[in-house]
């Protein structure tokens, strides 16, 4: 019996693609403690996780390495999430980590992460839902704390970049227990009171506790329902929080906030005198060619001579008015001869001519039906009479008044031959005028035979 056997490589791969497809074992967050650490000239890092039991062998690519608050080292505790797989050349199991955070803020991440996913199946990020930012807004809200570096950039840049703009301060709480609700109170009066055209909601760049306020549902639930766009300003640029997802615009930093409300008065300034000169030339070319136009107008011969233009024209309104009589005449009067066209076509069409055509017909018709018939009829009496006279030639009764008889047995068959009857046999004999009734006394053949029509041949 042949055995099938698997290389080392086939086995490892298919171990690979039952880890790989078990969903339970993909997008895993784990607590752990890190050893061996070690980042790699390209960027990678290579670790193990472990806990007082047991150990994984770890890798956290460059490509999600790059946005890390802080360097991992030994004996950290940490909050990792990832993926399990297996590393084919050494045939072994490995954790591949996607994001990292410190032991201590981990139940942030968590509640983050979950409260994330929670917004996203509602819809809060959907790119369909969110509202454009006006190009030129007249009034805005700036939500953040009264003291600050967030506070400063956004009244410094909203003034610098465009002092036209009405900038009203809402000062809210952006940390501690009672920062959440304090700025969600703080969009939706600026959503209720209708006269702000954007609102800028955020604060400076801090921890992950700090920035908390802005991972609130309450806040997101605000900025959802707000009527007014808007633009979440939470933190430096790698600080991603909750309000950024669910806001109609993004910005890294409160100041780029600034930059995203209002356009800079400078660039106005040079759109406005560009637009002012392609206007101006415009008008001096459509001026020119309403002029040149003019001109050709005023050197027409319709300027110069208007007497002789209209009586041309009046020669030409004659010389139309009779085209036009003469074609009307012509139109009513092919239209006449058309309708006397049509009548005799419809009295030739009337139901009453067609009837006495088709009566005609029908009688000629019947006429060469009896033609036919009679000579049919002729024909078949001769064919009667024909044969009947060839049945009467060839009947028995006419041979009988020639002499013949017919002579049958005491079975009342006819006797055609001498072999039919015997000696002493009885006999009838048929004449003209009756029967004969006798007896076989002798016989005796004889050359003479009769024909079929009953006539003697030799």
């Amino acid at each position: 019996m042949q055995q099938n056997y698997l290389t080392v490589s086939s086995l490892t791969r298919q171990i690979k693609r039952l880890i790989d497809d078990e969903p339970v074992l993909q997008n895993v967050w784990i607590r752990a403690e890190i050893s061996n650490f070690k980042k790699h000239s390209r960027g990678h890092m290579y670790f193990t996780l472990k806990d007082e039991n047991s150990r994984i062998q770890s890798v956290m690519f460059a490509g999600s390495n790059r946005f890390l608050k802080f360097l991992p080292e030994n004996g950290m505790n940490v909050l990792v999430r990832g993926d399990v797989s297996v590393y084919e050349p050494h045939g072994q199991y490995q954790f591949y980590v996607k994001e990292m955070q410190p032991d201590g803020i981990g139940n942030l991440y968590l509640a983050y992460e979950e409260l994330k996913k929670k917004l996203e199946i509602k819809g809060y990020f959907s790119e369909e839902r969110k509202k454009p930012i006006p190009a030129v807004p007249s009034s805005i809200a700036v939500i953040t704390s009264r003291t600050g570096a967030a506070v400063r950039d956004i009244l410094t840049t909203l003034k610098r970049r465009y002092p036209a703009v009405k900038i009203t301060l809402l000062p809210v709480l952006v940390q501690g227990p009672g920062a959440a609700p304090s700025v969600a109170r703080a969009i939706r009066q600026a959503g209720e009171a209708g006269m702000f055209d954007v609102i800028i909601a955020g604060r400076g760049g801090g921890s992950i506790e700090e920035l908390w306020a802005f991972n609130e549902e309450i806040v997101a639930d605000a900025i959802f329902d707000s009527p007014v766009p808007v633009i979440s300003a939470v933190g430096h640029e790698t600080d991603v929080t909750i309000s950024d997802f669910t806001a109609d615009l993004r910005a890294p930093t409160p100041t780029a906030a600034a930059e995203l409300a209002v356009p800079d008065v400078k660039e106005l300034e040079e759109r406005i005198r560009g637009l002012k000169m392609r206007a101006v030339r415009a008008a001096g070319e459509q001026t020119a060619r309403l002029r040149e136009r003019l001109s050709r107008l005023d050197q027409s011969y319709a300027f110069r001579y208007p007497g002789k233009l209209i009586s041309q024209k009046e020669q030409e309104l004659d010389r139309l008015m009779d085209s036009l009589q003469k074609g009307t005449t012509r139109l009513v009067q092919s239209k006449r001869e058309s309708l006397k066209f049509a009548q005799r076509s419809l009295r030739q069409a009337h139901p009453r001519h067609r009837i006495h055509r088709e009566a005609d017909s029908l009688k000629r018709m019947h006429e060469r039906f009896k033609a036919a018939a009679s000579d049919f009829q002729k024909s078949k009496e001769e064919t009667l009479q024909r044969q009947l006279f060839k049945l009467d030639v060839l009947s028995p009764l006419k041979m009988m008044e020639r002499g013949y008889s017919l002579a049958y047995d005491s079975s009342g068959s006819l006797l055609k031959s001498t072999e039919q009857a015997q000696e002493d046999d009885p006999v009838t004999i048929r004449l003209e005028d009756g029967l004969l009734y006798g007896k076989i006394t002798g016989k005796k053949e004889d050359k003479i035979q009769f024909s079929k029509r009953g006539e003697e041949n030799e």
